[in-house]
């Protein structure tokens, strides 16, 4: 997981993992979505696959990029057990603030 979190702790590959929810892409069209020069973008594809957030085959002399949505569920698992504790804390704020609005 760790290595998850470093990958999309990188806005450009943010950015790429966002074109691939909605279709492969090749790498040529991954690195048009950054404004980066072509050969910094490179490493980044890399990254998100040896991180295990996407998949790669070759299509004649093009990479094909895709998405492994199996691989952000292991976040989202993590992060469930934060989000129960800020639902907790939030709701109590709630309750706090309808308080203070019904005493004059």
């Amino acid at each position: 997981m760790d290595a998850v979190l470093q990958a999309i702790a990188d806005p450009s590959r943010r950015t790429m993992l966002d074109t691939l929810r909605d279709r492969p892409a090749s790498a040529g069209e991954l690195a048009e979505a950054l404004p980066i020069a072509r050969p910094g973008v490179s490493r980044h594809p890399r990254v998100l696959r040896e991180a295990g957030l996407v998949d790669v085959r070759q299509e004649a002399q093009r990479r094909i990029y895709t998405l492994r949505p199996e691989t952000p569920v292991e976040v989202d698992d993590w992060l469930e057990g934060y989000r129960a504790l800020w639902r907790t804390r939030l709701d109590a704020l709630h309750t706090e603030i309808a308080r203070g609005k019904r005493q004059p």
